[in-house]
Protein backbone atom coordinates (compact mmCIF):
# COMPACT_ATOMS: atom_id res chain seq x y z
CA UNK A 1 0.00 0.00 0.00
CA UNK A 2 1.41 3.40 -0.96
CA UNK A 3 2.29 5.69 1.91
CA UNK A 4 2.45 8.92 -0.07
CA UNK A 5 0.79 10.28 -3.13
CA UNK A 6 3.16 11.56 -5.77
CA UNK A 7 2.14 14.68 -7.63
CA UNK A 8 1.84 14.07 -11.37
CA UNK A 9 4.12 16.25 -13.42
CA UNK A 10 2.99 16.27 -17.08
CA UNK A 11 6.21 17.97 -18.21
CA UNK A 12 8.34 15.17 -16.77
CA UNK A 13 6.18 12.68 -18.67
CA UNK A 14 6.55 14.64 -21.93
CA UNK A 15 10.34 14.85 -21.51
CA UNK A 16 10.50 11.14 -20.82
CA UNK A 17 8.41 10.40 -23.92
CA UNK A 18 10.62 12.67 -26.04
CA UNK A 19 13.77 10.96 -24.76
CA UNK A 20 12.30 7.52 -25.48
CA UNK A 21 11.32 8.54 -29.01
CA UNK A 22 14.77 9.99 -29.71
CA UNK A 23 16.44 6.79 -28.46
CA UNK A 24 14.10 4.74 -30.65
CA UNK A 25 14.94 6.67 -33.80
CA UNK A 26 18.64 6.86 -32.96
CA UNK A 27 18.88 3.09 -32.53
CA UNK A 28 16.65 2.28 -35.53
CA UNK A 29 18.69 4.41 -37.93
CA UNK A 30 22.10 3.86 -36.33
CA UNK A 31 22.49 7.57 -35.59
CA UNK A 32 24.50 9.07 -32.81
CA UNK A 33 22.49 11.09 -30.34
CA UNK A 34 22.64 14.79 -31.22
CA UNK A 35 24.63 15.89 -28.22
CA UNK A 36 26.06 13.63 -25.56
CA UNK A 37 25.54 16.36 -22.97
CA UNK A 38 21.75 16.10 -23.45
CA UNK A 39 21.71 12.46 -22.45
CA UNK A 40 20.99 11.71 -18.84
CA UNK A 41 20.77 8.31 -17.29
CA UNK A 42 19.53 6.75 -14.13
CA UNK A 43 20.25 3.27 -12.81
CA UNK A 44 17.27 0.91 -12.80
CA UNK A 45 16.03 -0.08 -9.33
CA UNK A 46 14.28 -3.01 -7.69
CA UNK A 47 12.49 -2.33 -4.39
CA UNK A 48 11.46 -5.27 -2.21
CA UNK A 49 9.58 -5.11 1.06
CA UNK A 50 9.35 -7.81 3.73
CA UNK A 51 7.73 -7.57 7.14
CA UNK A 52 11.02 -6.44 8.72
CA UNK A 53 12.98 -4.61 6.02
CA UNK A 54 13.09 -2.85 2.67
CA UNK A 55 15.73 -3.88 0.14
CA UNK A 56 16.71 -1.69 -2.79
CA UNK A 57 18.93 -3.00 -5.57
CA UNK A 58 20.38 -0.58 -8.14
CA UNK A 59 22.17 -1.60 -11.31
CA UNK A 60 25.26 0.65 -11.52
CA UNK A 61 27.99 -1.15 -13.49
CA UNK A 62 31.33 0.39 -14.31
CA UNK A 63 31.73 2.43 -11.14
CA UNK A 64 33.78 2.15 -7.97
CA UNK A 65 31.95 2.10 -4.66
CA UNK A 66 33.74 5.34 -3.68
CA UNK A 67 32.00 7.11 -6.61
CA UNK A 68 28.48 6.33 -5.35
CA UNK A 69 26.74 8.48 -2.73
CA UNK A 70 23.78 7.27 -0.65
CA UNK A 71 21.66 9.48 1.63
CA UNK A 72 18.52 8.85 3.68
CA UNK A 73 16.44 11.68 5.06
CA UNK A 74 13.24 10.59 6.75
CA UNK A 75 11.50 8.29 4.30
CA UNK A 76 13.42 9.56 1.25
CA UNK A 77 16.36 7.67 -0.26
CA UNK A 78 18.82 9.31 -2.68
CA UNK A 79 21.45 7.49 -4.72
CA UNK A 80 23.81 9.60 -6.82
CA UNK A 81 27.15 9.53 -8.56
CA UNK A 82 28.96 10.14 -11.80
CA UNK A 83 30.15 7.62 -14.36
CA UNK A 84 33.04 9.20 -16.24
CA UNK A 85 33.94 8.61 -19.87
CA UNK A 86 37.54 7.70 -20.61
CA UNK A 87 39.45 10.56 -22.15
CA UNK A 88 39.78 10.24 -25.90
CA UNK A 89 43.27 9.45 -27.08
CA UNK A 90 44.91 10.46 -30.35
CA UNK A 91 44.82 7.78 -33.00
CA UNK A 92 41.61 6.18 -31.71
CA UNK A 93 38.33 6.40 -33.57
CA UNK A 94 35.02 5.48 -31.97
CA UNK A 95 32.29 4.36 -34.35
CA UNK A 96 29.63 4.02 -31.69
CA UNK A 97 29.26 5.11 -28.08
CA UNK A 98 26.07 3.74 -26.56
CA UNK A 99 26.88 3.49 -22.88
CA UNK A 100 25.62 6.35 -20.74
CA UNK A 101 28.01 8.61 -18.89
CA UNK A 102 27.67 11.59 -16.61
CA UNK A 103 25.94 12.40 -13.35
CA UNK A 104 22.89 10.57 -12.11
CA UNK A 105 20.57 10.87 -9.15
CA UNK A 106 17.70 8.64 -8.11
CA UNK A 107 15.48 9.91 -5.32
CA UNK A 108 12.52 7.92 -4.11
CA UNK A 109 10.08 7.84 -1.25
CA UNK A 110 10.36 4.54 0.61
CA UNK A 111 7.15 2.58 1.22
CA UNK A 112 7.66 2.79 5.01
CA UNK A 113 9.96 4.37 7.58
CA UNK A 114 13.36 2.76 8.08
CA UNK A 115 16.10 2.90 10.71
CA UNK A 116 18.60 5.08 8.87
CA UNK A 117 21.43 4.32 11.29
CA UNK A 118 21.16 0.54 10.63
CA UNK A 119 21.20 0.55 6.81
CA UNK A 120 23.68 -1.90 5.26
CA UNK A 121 25.05 -1.18 1.77
CA UNK A 122 26.99 -3.59 -0.44
CA UNK A 123 28.28 -3.19 -3.99
CA UNK A 124 29.10 -6.39 -5.88
CA UNK A 125 29.38 -7.02 -9.63
CA UNK A 126 27.84 -3.65 -10.47
CA UNK A 127 24.80 -4.12 -8.19
CA UNK A 128 24.32 -1.77 -5.23
CA UNK A 129 22.17 -3.42 -2.55
CA UNK A 130 20.73 -1.51 0.40
CA UNK A 131 19.15 -3.47 3.22
CA UNK A 132 17.11 -1.09 5.39
CA UNK A 133 15.45 -2.42 8.56
CA UNK A 134 11.99 -0.96 9.13
CA UNK A 135 11.45 1.24 12.14
CA UNK A 136 9.43 -0.32 14.94
CA UNK A 137 6.49 1.99 14.25
CA UNK A 138 6.39 0.85 10.59
CA UNK A 139 6.23 -2.88 11.35
CA UNK A 140 2.84 -4.52 11.17
CA UNK A 141 1.63 -5.83 14.51
CA UNK A 142 -1.16 -8.28 14.97
CA UNK A 143 -3.64 -7.19 17.64
CA UNK A 144 -5.83 -9.67 19.44
CA UNK A 145 -9.43 -8.83 20.28
CA UNK A 146 -10.37 -8.93 23.94
CA UNK A 147 -13.57 -10.72 24.80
Amino acid sequence: MAKHLVRWDPFREMNSLRDDMERLFDSAYGRYPRERSEISWAPPLDIEETKDAITVRAEIPGMKKEEIRIAISGDTLSISGERKHRAEEKGRTFHRIERSYGCFMRTLVLPSDVQGDKVKATYTDGILELNMPKSETAKVREISIDS
